[in-house]
């Protein structure tokens, strides 16, 4: 039995209860072997790991979770494991981005309808990271986030590769015949030589750095490599951590502020990171009611230049960011030139900069400072408006050709990338590097999920002529491995009427980054003409969790989540059924 004391924890709903109720969730728990004695109000601590062989990056977070518990257990709290789904990019069909709210959803709820007190979140790959901050915002829990880890730098023939980022080179060497098929299926298992998501700056990478950057995640988290002791030992302390954050009552509402995300704003531009950061970052203010708006991303980065040189914009991997001093350097560096909000707090209880005050950097070349930046203010995220993107667009300056940055072309338009995929073999398809690429219907509802498809490979004719890159333009998103010059999350979608559907092939397309400007040169009444004529998709799915997806999903600006999820929701105790 209970000896009742913290009767007013959260947990001793369920295990401090008299009678029945009382006796049912104590006895049924016991059937593990657990013993009386921590029934007696000790801090409830949920494990919440997305731990699946069907999701590479997160295959190894049942070890990372004993690590969890050793620190709960230490610092006196009852620690309980369970399993949430695991959104994988590398495997799930048609896109992990399709039930990046599906996860959020149920790991909410799962942290809602239980008797816990707080929760540490283990994810891993690019959805589970942002999928698990949503649910736990929404139900406004003490909650800690561990990620899994990169992989350790990939090796080939005496050089680093990258996953995802030499994916998409080595398929440009297959096409153009640098290299062989045999040499390419070697490569592969050069490329993912350990456990962990991908170690380039990619999406798993910098969602793990936003964790960080928000607060939600211990310093240095994000960047020591999965299969390194010290990913463990982080993952122990924040055992610990969390039962001290139960007692202190912090919760992600006082750490996900304003400050928090102009932050991670400002981080995600010195990091080089993804462009899928604008949509995750976007969805979880939403949840706690923070107005972030997608012109806040480019405003709030124009000022910062891009710190870390690793790929897909340089040239080093996350192991050697890790080396040099990981996430605390670029916060330390960018709070010396003023511009964080140093006293943001942080899972820790301290703020930021009491956070990063002794951080060093080991390695200038990975990691520079303001003064001999690897790129200069001004080189992030671009957000772009113009009559093809009322709402708004985004191309990740860092990984574009500079020579393309303004570029006037006549449209190629496909309603699909499949159609694309199609013809880009074909020696006689009617493109040429001045043609922009547009691929449409790849959009939150139209694909539907917002595949990575955005950044598809030239024309195999183009490749082998020596062209290295061409305007592309999608309502969809893109790997935060590729690169290339290429418009993405195009709002309205194109199969909501978004202008993007209104497009013709020959029309002429101007890209003017340094203005802001996607543009169709095309005069409002042949658009007007073209709107009367256009009639939305024929609805593909009547049922099931995709027919939910399309009703409620939100434009990219937004964030991509449900409108019904917006906001939290609390973490009221569930009423008693026994």
């Amino acid at each position: 039995m209970t000896d009742g004391r913290n009767k007013t924890r959260r947990s001793q709903a369920w295990f401090g209860a008299q009678g029945r109720s009382g006796m049912v969730y104590r006895s049924w728990m016991r059937n593990q072997g657990l013993g009386h004695e921590v029934f007696d109000g000790r801090p409830v601590i949920g494990i919440a790991t997305s731990a699946s062989e069907l999701a590479p990056c997160n295959a190894h977070l049942t070890r990372v979770a004993e690590a969890v518990k050793r620190g709960v257990w230490q610092a006196g709290g009852l620690p309980l494991q369970f399993p949430t789904m695991a959104t994988g990019e590398t495997l799930m069909r048609p896109t992990a981005m399709l039930y990046r709210n599906l996860m959020a959803m149920e790991v909410e709820e799962l942290i809602r309808a239980n008797p816990l007190d707080g929760v540490v979140l283990l994810s891993g790959c690019d959805k589970t990271t942002p999928a698990m901050l949503m649910g736990a915002a929404s139900v406004d829990l003490p909650a800690v986030m561990v990620t899994g880890g990169p992989m350790l730098n990939g090796k080939y023939r005496g050089h680093d590769v990258g996953s995802g980022t030499h994916v998409w080179k080595f398929e440009e060497d297959l096409k153009t015949g640098r290299m062989t098929e045999e040499e390419c299926f070697f490569a592969e298992g050069c490329m993912a030589r350990s456990n962990g998501h991908c170690m380039t700056m990619g999406t798993a990478s910098t969602m793990a750095c936003m964790a960080e950057a928000l607060g939600m995640q211990l310093p240095g988290s994000a960047a020591w490599p999965a299969v390194d002791s010290r990913r463990m030992e982080i993952a122990q302390a924040a055992g610990q951590r969390i039962v001290e954050m139960v007692e202190e009552e912090l919760r992600p509402s006082r750490i996900l502020t304003r400050e928090a995300f102009e932050n991670a704003i400002r981080v995600n531009a010195a990091i080089g990171g993804s462009t899928n950061a604008i949509i995750h970052l976007t969805a979880i203010a939403g949840r706690v009611g923070v107005d972030l708006r997608l012109q806040d991303f480019d405003d709030l980065a124009r000022v910062v230049p891009t710190l870390v040189n690793l790929m897909p914009s340089g040239k080093y991997l996350m192991e050697d960011f890790c080396y040099a001093g990981g996430l605390p350097a670029v916060l330390a560096e960018l709070l010396r030139g003023k511009l964080l909000h140093g006293d943001a707090i942080t899972v820790t209880g301290r703020s930021i900069a009491e956070d990063t005050e002794n951080a060093e950097c080991f390695d200038s070349d990975v990691i520079t400072s303001l003064d001999a930046p690897f790129q200069q203010a001004g080189n992030g995220t671009a957000v772009l408006h113009g009559n093809l993107c009322p709402d708004g667009a985004v191309i990740k300056q860092s990984a574009a050709s500079p020579h393309l940055m303004t570029h006037r072309g006549p449209a190629r338009v496909f309603d699909s990338p499949e159609a694309y995929h199609e013809v880009a073999d074909d020696p006689d398809v009617d493109i040429d590097e001045n043609t922009v690429i547009v691929i449409r219907n790849a959009g939150p509802k139209g694909y539907p999920g917002m595949p990575e498809v955005s950044n598809v490979p030239l024309p195999a004719k183009l490749l082998k002529a020596g062209v290295k890159d061409m305007v592309r333009i999608c309502d969809g998103r893109m790997s935060g491995t590729g690169y290339g010059t290429v418009v993405l999350h195009v709002a309205p979608e194109a199969a909501v009427g978004g202008p993007l559907a209104l497009v013709r092939d020959g029309d002429p397309v101007v890209l003017d980054v340094p203005n802001r400007i996607l543009r169709l040169d095309v005069d409002d009444a042949e658009l007007a003409r073209r709107r009367e004529e256009w009639r939305a998709p024929a609805e593909r799915h009547t049922g099931g969790y995709a027919w939910l997806y399309t009703q409620n999903v939100e434009q990219a600006d937004r964030g991509a989540d449900f409108g019904f999820l917006r906001g939290s929701r609390g973490h009221e105790v569930p009423r008693d059924s026994h």
